[in-house]
């Protein structure tokens, strides 16, 4: 079977859980079928077919120059036997492939943009054109991924018109061979961490929808003795990377041992930093399940995170970590959280031990690959 993959993340342009989700997925995918990437960027090398946004729309919308990529992607697909895409920014590809050349096309969703009306923020007006690919393509698609059951709900909720028996849960996934404890420090050191005292570790985009803000100002008044690290970048606006970055600095004033790291890490660095972090916090305001998750509790760190989304389903309140509602009380919520796994290190012990036993027994990529592949066979059979 020949399957095309469409994804605007790729390794090694990947900053977000989607990009992670594809290049792992897609690592599995390759024994079992003939796939194809296509992904943003420049040239064609194993089994990876790049693209770039038209330069006659250098300076446009953000929207109108993905549209450019994913006619482009559409074009390549001509022998394809089916096309998976993964997120707006791919989705669009895929249905135009599924009209021209009579293939299914399979749509994995990561999350659903009228359920992000911050976007609006980002893409002004594309944010309508945004929405329409992904209604369209959600609305047409042979099948529909969710990666967990509350993305489930979410889908059928903005897209009352679709069909249920069309949505399948597929969780995400995490190799718990390569997020596993590391006891090296070297990445602590080069930053510059006091390894005497315990640290609240953050990985993400500077996004409204990853809670950000709402985590620099629940830091302020948790237990003096801890540290703060923020692997934080890629900011979705100049409007909120102002508001990041002032945030940051009140904080740095009222507390010592602040850290911001705001480029993308090396792979093992994040490991060492997650496997060292006294807690991993997840402070998202709307999270389809949260891979990042997956990879603090796989390097053995017990987790604080929203009561949101599919984070649930993934982190075992009280057992992997601790779960806080997204209500008006929620930055007094995470301080709280934070202060009670910091405050008692034997307990957060077995909350990390607890998250690597349930990453492992529940959240391989080899499963989800297995389980994706069969989904392809089943569509195929009813096209």
């Amino acid at each position: 079977m020949r399957v095309g993959l469409l994804t605007r993340e790729y390794p090694p342009d990947v900053y977000g859980g989607a990009g992670v989700h594809v290049e792992f997925l897609a690592r599995e995918l390759r024994p079992l079928v003939d796939l194809e990437v296509h992904c943003w960027g420049e040239g064609r090398a194993d089994g990876v077919l790049r693209h770039r946004p038209w330069s006659a729309l250098d300076g446009a919308n953000d929207a109108l120059r993905t549209f450019s990529v994913d006619l482009a992607m559409a074009a390549a697909l001509e022998r394809a036997d089916l096309v998976h895409s993964h997120t707006w920014y791919a989705n669009l590809g895929g249905h135009l492939a599924k009209m021209l050349y009579g293939i299914p096309h399979v749509l994995t969703a990561h999350s659903l943009e009228p359920l992000r009306p911050w976007k609006a923020e980002q893409l002004g007006g594309g944010y309508a054109l945004s929405g329409w690919a992904e209604r369209t393509a959600v609305e047409t698609a042979d099948a529909v991924i969710a990666v967990s059951g509350a993305m489930r709900r979410d889908i059928l909720g903005c897209y009352p018109a679709l069909d249920p028996a069309r949505v399948h849960i597929v969780h995400n996934g995490i190799d718990t061979d390569l997020y596993r404890p590391d006891p090296g420090t070297e990445a602590l050191e080069r930053i510059g961490l006091d390894r005497s005292r315990p640290y609240v570790l953050f990985v993400g985009r500077i996004t409204r929808q990853k809670g950000v803000p709402h985590l620099l100002r629940a830091v302020r008044g948790i237990d003096p003795a801890a540290q703060v690290v923020l692997c934080a970048g890629a900011p979705d606006t100049p409007e909120i990377d102002r508001e990041f970055r002032e945030l940051y600095e009140d904080l740095s004033r009222v507390r010592e041992g602040v850290h911001w790291i705001p480029q993308m890490l090396p792979r093992p660095e994040v490991i060492q930093l997650l496997t060292h972090a006294a807690v991993f916090v997840c402070p998202s305001v709307y999270e389809p399940l949260g891979i990042v998750n997956l990879e603090a509790m796989a390097c053995g760190t017990p987790v604080v995170a929203s009561r949101t989304g599919g984070i649930p389903e993934v982190v075992a309140d009280g057992e992997t970590g601790v779960l806080v509602d997204v209500d008006d009380d929620f930055e007094a919520g995470l301080a709280r959280a934070l202060d009670s796994v910091l405050g008692d290190p034997e307990a957060a012990r077995r909350m990390g031990e607890a998250g690597r036993e349930r990453a492992v027994a529940e959240f391989g990529w080899d499963a989800v690959a297995r389980r994706t592949v069969r989904l392809y066979e089943e569509i195929r059979k009813q096209a």
